[in-house]
């Protein structure tokens, strides 16, 4: 009986860490002065040209923050219904239309 009863006192909680998060988030900016209206399109969003519609502060620039799991993400911006690249990106790869997608990838 001592045995039991010695083992249950000893059985103590594993300790879980906490998983390291898949999500980050991550800004986006698009400079255009003029554009009356901005939106973030990507894999992330299905391509939708009006769910991330992004905001305009004083100085032109259109800013969005979204949230995204790790992995490797095509996108465009969305500006005043035409397509407009990312200029700051780094990498690009042919899209079907005959133009190229920005790539962000999140480690």
């Amino acid at each position: 009986m001592a045995t039991t009863e010695g083992a249950k006192k000893m059985k103590k909680p594993a300790s879980v860490s906490p998983a390291p998060s898949t999500t980050r988030e991550v800004e986006f900016t698009f400079h255009a002065p003029n554009a009356k209206n901005v939106c973030i399109a990507g894999k992330f969003n299905d391509w939708n040209t009006t769910s991330l519609p992004m905001k305009k502060d004083n100085g032109g620039n259109w800013k969005i923050k979204v949230k995204l799991l790790r992995g490797r993400y095509e996108y465009k911006y969305y500006v005043d219904g035409t397509w407009a690249s990312d200029l700051s990106c780094t990498e690009m790869v042919p899209n079907p239309f005959g133009t190229d997608n920005c790539v962000i990838a999140l480690q």
